[in-house]
Formats: structure tokens, sequence, C-alpha cells
């Protein structure tokens, strides 16, 4: 990462990512093989684009996918499936980027610790 606002966007994906697989766990759980409505859909496709680019070519989580067609409604579990693999690499990205120092985890701006907390 190069800047705060790497670190921003990162975080900001993060959260986004995991609200949306909790939610869409529990839809799956009670529905998994019902179709995610356009409004649903929009905000997860969103979310995984912001993750797309925070993430870039080598932390892809699944290869040759960017977001789900809206004309092809995916099942719920579909969903938590993709999200799911995205929340692993988001995972796997934040702890390359990250480092103790001083007693303290730390994000590493421009190959050096920071003073930014994670």
């Amino acid at each position: 990462m190069k800047t705060r606002k790497d670190i921003e966007c990162l975080e900001k994906t993060l959260g986004q990512l995991t609200a949306i697989h909790r939610e869409m766990s529990l839809l799956s759980k009670k529905s998994p093989n019902d179709a995610v409505n356009k409004f649903k859909l929009g905000r997860i496709n969103q979310a995984l684009e912001a993750a797309n680019n925070v993430l870039g070519s080598r932390y892809t989580p699944v290869e040759g996918f960017k977001k789900f067609e809206e004309d092809d409604a995916p099942s719920n579990s579909d969903v938590v499936f993709v999200l799911a693999q995205y929340l692993e690499e988001v995972q796997r990205y934040k702890a390359d980027n990250t480092v103790i120092h001083n007693f303290k985890n730390v994000y590493v701006l421009n190959g050096k610790p920071s003073n930014v907390l994670t």
C-alpha cells in the first residue's frame, strides 16, 4: 500500500464485504436457491468492484470473475460462496500489508511500518 487512502479503501471494502456476507449467509440458510433481487445485487456488485480495485490481479479471488450478471441473478448460496472467497483474499491482502512494530499491529506504507493501527 502506498497511501492512507489505500488503507481507508481496504478497511471500507472489508467492512462492506463482511456485512453483506453476514446478511446473505442468513438468507442462504433460509432460502439457498432463491435469486437475489436487483437492489441487493447492485450493492453486492458495487462491493465486489471495490474489492477488485483494492486487491488487484495478485489477489484475484475467483479467476475470470469480476461481478455477477444482473440479467442472470445468482442464488443466495452462490453469492455467499463468492463473498467467502473475496473475504479470504481481502484478509490475506491485509495480512500481507501489516506488521508488528513497537508491539502494535500497523499497516505497511511504501515498504515501511506506518503509525496506522490495524
